[in-house]
């Protein structure tokens, strides 16, 4: 019985195979997408559980408030930690610092020089024993010697061809003063882990040999120096909250009146939140996972209806076979299972297509999504995941086509009475397809909005220049900085070389150093500045407009300041040149005068207001070189540059990008988001199409007689074309009726996320709506023109 079933189902699929096709062709795109999403969110989900202690372990983080609200940080003060361990001595804590971007020279081997990203981990034992390094060589302890440090498996193949002869080596950091030997070797970190340990060195000789950073300081706070705590399962967490908010004021005695707070966050959360930024290569939200995970069960559902709607119009042509089926002896149990067979062979076939595809797909997903390291099909999760997709779309698919078939009556079928009413409603059909067609639109309006938000980008005025300007990250130790003016001079000696400027960073950057201030009263106010320390060159190198007064002049040191827009805005000064000559103060420095004022610019992504700045000159904290080039061949420049590099800068590795793709690197995201849209509204417009092409199918099936009478009586092709189409036509305008406010109010939530933003007009709708006929026509026109012109007498001779 059971081999009966498949030979049938096969004749069955063969003589209809044009459909099948189709099923196995909409049904396959579905499912790879839907492997595919499930593989991004199952590595996303599974950041850091490789930790024993992953739902023990929390962070100490920190709310600011402000004028501008609240702020976040990842990062405590540095006397924080002294008095956590003085007031629970119960718990475990751990202390980190990160030196992002570090330079490793391996001492004793010539020209093996690496610049680390990641940089260096300064840790104590408690830190590698919460989150269980694993020691190929050496152990926890080499952290207890502040001129020992332990590096991961790669690195040490990186720099010494094999791990086993990396102890004992020498390490230098930054061509500092204190050499560090290798004493350990460690396991490499997997990807999916928000601590890309690579290279750990004692936190106590971080503290002993860098004396830039205040220890003491309960004002300063950064990013980068943080503190975890390890608690025992059932720790009430919330009690602990309102222990640290009020933590600052019982300790900090150089604020009493701070608005700064701090309390515990959950190490499983970090990944998820983005108001404390990553500690590893990017955070996701969880929204977005649910939005990718019902997008995701949306096009296996479209994909399964179209198989509904091609299934049932099929089932009209097959009600003779069905009902000398009955007739011969077979049951309603039998039929059902025949069609769920078939079912289950495209399935199946489905299935295996998905697997190729979503294989295929893999290196391609990093263009389109936030995950940028390798996935795994093959695994027991996917295979489980695989299976079950499978059966839940086999039961989708085939429980109400079997249904239907099962339930026809044998004089019916035979006497070919079978109409609509026997095989589901076109009105079901129809609601099935608006719904279609509303997803598809959505996603077309938001693959509009989206891409026009990015052009808008790219093409809105910064307030500065950043065309062709190469930004060179120097070296601030005082070496290096002995000999910027003789590079400097050498690279204005270059015909190509336009300006150059030395500076903290560039005008838009991803860094922020922020400090509270007082202008002209001396008395500080209730946000902070943002400071920028600049050379005198700087305004002229990146195209900075000037207001009023003048830029910086010369100096080594803070002289004086220069100010933007915003500041004199939010300071309540409306005339810039009434700012110049007044007292500014940041911190708790002597105040200076301010002696200009600058058009404003944007600062970071247009994410971001513009904040308030204060420019100044600080020789000891230029870290970059920005050099504005004629060159059209920019990259040979860049590359003849690094000679002059080498030149004055032997001992450290060239490290240099342009502006505008730094700038770029802002809005990955948003790229990778707009790329996925485009995606996935190709999928949508793809599927629904297919729907529509099953529903065309069972209408021309179901009209071939009202088809045929209407010929006889005389009417034309177009008619008969005009027929079919004026209804398709009515159902997407239903679909864009439903689709418009649900578009409208998501990607005006995602536009809400731009201080600087498209506005969403009535053509974003009228471009989304025509593409959607023109398509629903497109696919509409095949089938309605074969009906037309089909030979009329065929369609009548059997009534």
């Amino acid at each position: 019985m059971i081999k009966n079933y498949f030979k049938t189902a096969f004749r069955n699929l063969l003589r209809n195979r044009k459909h099948a096709t189709l099923n196995i062709l909409g049904l396959g795109v579905a499912m790879a997408a839907c492997i595919i999403v499930f593989l991004v969110i199952q590595y996303e989900t599974s950041y850091d559980k490789h930790l024993r202690g992953y739902d023990s372990i929390y962070q100490i983080v920190t709310k600011d408030k402000d004028a501008d609200g609240e702020h976040f940080s990842g990062g405590v003060p540095f006397p924080v930690i002294k008095f956590l361990r003085q007031d629970y001595p119960q718990y475990q804590f751990a202390e980190l610092m990160q030196n992002y971007g570090v330079q490793v020279t391996v001492v004793g081997a010539e020209n093996k020089k690496f610049r680390e990203e990641n940089g260096v981990f300064y840790g104590d034992a408690d830190l590698l024993k919460m989150f269980e390094l694993r020691f190929l060589t050496g152990n926890a302890d080499v952290l207890k010697d502040v001129n020992s440090t332990a590096i991961s498996r790669s690195l040490a193949e990186k720099y010494f061809g094999n791990w086993n002869e990396a102890v004992g080596k020498t390490l230098n950091i930054d061509n500092s003063e204190f050499p560090l030997q290798v004493a350990s070797v460690f396991e490499d970190e997997p990807a999916n882990s928000d601590f890309p340990f690579q290279l750990v060195s004692s936190y106590e000789g971080f503290v002993a040999h860098d004396k830039t950073w205040p220890f003491t300081d309960w004002g300063s706070n950064t990013s980068s120096h943080q503190v975890f705590v390890k608690l025992p399962r059932g720790t009430d967490t919330k009690e602990m909250d309102r222990q640290l908010a009020l933590f600052e004021k019982k300790y900090n005695t150089q604020k009493k009146e701070t608005t700064r707070e701090h309390f515990v966050h959950a190490l499983q959360n970090i990944h998820f939140d983005e108001r404390f930024g990553s500690n590893g290569d990017h955070s996701t939200s969880k929204t977005s996972l649910y939005t990718l995970a019902f997008i995701g069960l949306l096009i296996i559902m479209m994909a399964c209806i179209n198989f509904v709607n091609l299934s049932t119009a099929l089932a009209v042509t097959r009600s003779k076979e069905v009902g000398i089926r009955k007739v011969m002896g077979s049951s309603k149990a039998q039929l059902s299972m025949q069609v769920l067979i078939e079912t289950s062979a495209v399935v199946i076939v489905s299935a295996i297509i998905a697997i190729v595809l979503a294989w295929l797909a893999l290196p391609y997903i990093k263009n389109i999504m936030v995950v940028q390291h390798k996935l795994s099909l093959f695994n027991i999760e996917s295979g489980l995941f695989i299976l079950a997709i499978t059966v839940a779309t086999i039961i989708l698919s085939g429980l109400y086509p079997a249904f239907i078939m099962g339930n026809f009556k044998p004089v019916e079928a035979i006497k070919n009475k079978i109409n609509t009413s026997k095989v589901g409603s076109v009105s079901l059909r129809r609601v099935l397809v608006v719904m279609q067609f509303a997803f598809s639109q959505i996603l077309i309006i938001a693959t509009i909005i989206a891409v026009g938000q990015m052009n808008f980008i790219r093409s809105s005025d910064l307030g500065f220049n950043k065309d062709a300007t190469l930004v060179v990250y120097l070296n601030s130790d005082s070496v290096s900085r002995s000999r910027h003016d003789a590079f400097k001079d050498a690279l204005k000696l270059r015909s190509d070389v336009k300006e150059v400027s030395f500076a903290f960073d560039p005008p838009s950057s991803d860094n922020s150093w922020n400090s509270n201030f007082a202008f002209d009263k001396m008395e500080d106010k209730d946000f902070n500045v943002q400071l920028k320390q600049a050379d005198p060159n700087y305004a002229k190198t990146y195209g900075l407009q000037l207001l009023a007064g003048r830029f910086l002049s010369s100096g080594d040191t803070i002289r004086e300041f220069v100010l933007n827009e915003t500041m004199l805005k939010k300071c309540g000064v409306k005339n810039p040149q009434d700012a110049v000559g007044k007292m500014f103060r940041i911190g708790g420095r002597k105040p200076m005068p301010v002696v200009g004022v600058v058009k404003d610019f944007k600062q970071a992504s247009l994410r971001d207001e513009i904040q308030p700045i204060a420019m100044f000159t600080q020789k000891r904290w230029y870290q970059t070189a920005g050099i504005r080039l004629s060159s059209t061949n920019l990259g040979k420049t860049r590359d003849e540059i690094k000679t002059l590099w080498d030149k004055y800068f032997p001992e450290y590795v060239y490290n240099a990008s342009f502006l505008d793709e730094n700038i770029n690197k802002f809005y990955e995201a948003e790229q990778r988001l707009s790329s996925m849209y485009k995606v996935y509204a190709l999928l949508a417009i793809f599927i629904s199409c297919l729907g529509l092409y099953g529903l065309i199918s069972f209408m021309v099936v179901q009209k071939t007689k009202e088809v045929g009478i209407r010929k006889v009586l005389g009417a034309s092709v177009q008619s008969i074309m005009y027929l079919f189409s004026k209804e398709f036509t009515i159902l997407i305008a239903i679909a864009f009726v439903l689709a418009a406010p649900a578009a409208w109010y998501l990607m005006n939530t995602w536009l809400g996320d731009f201080a600087y933003r498209i506005n969403i007009g009535f053509g974003v709708f009228a471009i989304a709506i025509a593409a959607s006929i023109l398509i629903a026509w497109i696919t509409v026109g095949y089938k309605s023109l074969k009906a037309a012109i089909a030979n009329p007498v065929k369609s009548l001779r059997s009534e």
